[in-house]
């Protein structure tokens, strides 16, 4: 084990774009789909409801919070719209599977989605049963991160202590909170932000482009 990881005891990943390659285009097939939706919800076009879409997205975090504070839309019928996409580009990734295999301690899937669609993904890239919980946005209280009120919940329930904790995701701005309460973070810099460098670079302590890859690397020979 790399000593910079020695410490960790339990080990939180995001989902989209952070346990499969960003270059998928999974999250793309849900972004259209919630662009469908908000067409429906506002009767408007395409090009009015990306501009609602977006200013969501930035204002409050995820594109499901800014409906509910300002159309106040039922979250269970809106993740269920956007997420049921075909999974067929994503595929099982070997080194990802025999690098979570061999991580000490526990291992957390912490997603501003829902726990029934982070399933589906989970067993289509071949680790349905490596982690202790999938802490969803329903577990966090339908606050979405980067607001630290879901990281002190997943923290409390399973008693994480944030300083033998990493977190790993795509969006440098969710590893604020983590950074914050003491954890060791990893940003997956795989271009899913698409041009966003709105980041704290003290917020990161690792950046890496592939997690099957950072793992064997931290991990060493067997």
């Amino acid at each position: 084990m790399d000593p910079a990881y020695a410490h960790i005891r339990d080990w939180i990943f995001d989902l989209d774009n952070c346990l499969y390659p960003a270059s998928t285009g999974l999250f793309g097939l849900i972004d259209e789909r919630m662009g469908a939706y908000i067409q429906r919800l506002l009767d408007c076009d395409p090009v009015e409801a990306r501009r609602v879409q977006k200013a969501h997205f930035h204002a409050h975090g995820t594109t499901l919070a800014g409906l509910m504070a300002e159309h106040d839309i039922d979250p269970h019928d809106f993740l269920d719209d956007v997420h049921a996409i075909p999974l067929d580009r994503v595929s099982r990734d070997d080194r990802l599977v025999r690098g979570l295999g061999r991580l000490p301690g526990r291992k957390f899937v912490f997603t501003n989605g829902d726990a029934p669609y982070a399933r589906r993904v989970l067993d289509a890239i071949g680790v349905p049963d490596d982690f202790e919980c999938l802490h969803d946005i329903h577990a966090s209280e339908l606050r979405p991160k980067p607001d630290p009120h879901g990281y002190r919940l997943l923290c409390d329930q399973f008693g994480i202590d944030p300083k033998r904790a990493v977190m790993v995701e795509d969006m440098a701005q969710n590893l604020r909170p983590a950074k914050a309460l003491g954890m060791t973070t990893v940003w997956v810099d795989n271009g899913s932000e698409r041009g966003n460098h709105d980041y704290d670079a003290a917020a990161i302590d690792a950046r890496i482009t592939n997690v099957g890859e950072w793992l064997e690397q931290i991990l060493g020979d067997d």
